[in-house]
């Protein structure tokens, strides 16, 4: 059994706080097509309750993070009228250990994000 899990959040870097209330969703990425293993809601500190990929599915290969920030956008009172420049942010990584703890995060604003493997 792998001891690997995977975690996120999600940071609002626009108005300096945690982002609440976004919904995420997981795919593994499979020959056959994307395979979804969660959805979660971000909590008041910007985090889902529990690990987003826990020990007991984690493997290695292709995985896909969907972080639905048009409606986070909206309810902030940051989104613009119109379309919005951002609405699904897909973020597509690779695990290559599942012995180890991989967490990726969005630092989200109105017109831009970005992400990195944290610890």
């Amino acid at each position: 059994m792998a001891e690997g899990y995977l975690t996120t959040h999600v940071l609002d870097t626009a108005r300096g706080c945690p982002a609440a209330g976004v919904r995420i969703r997981l795919y593994r990425m499979e020959e056959a097509g994307p395979e979804a293993l969660a959805d979660a809601v971000t909590n008041a500190d910007g985090r889902t309750d529990a690990p987003i990929l826990g020990q007991e599915d984690f493997r290695t290969g292709i995985y896909e993070l969907v972080f639905e920030a048009g409606s986070y956008l909206k309810a902030s009172g940051a989104a613009v009228a119109g379309p919005l420049f951002l609405d699904s942010i897909p973020i597509r990584f690779g695990i290559t250990d599942a012995q180890n703890h991989y967490h990726v995060p969005l630092l989200l604003s109105p017109f831009g994000y970005s992400t990195y493997r944290g610890s």
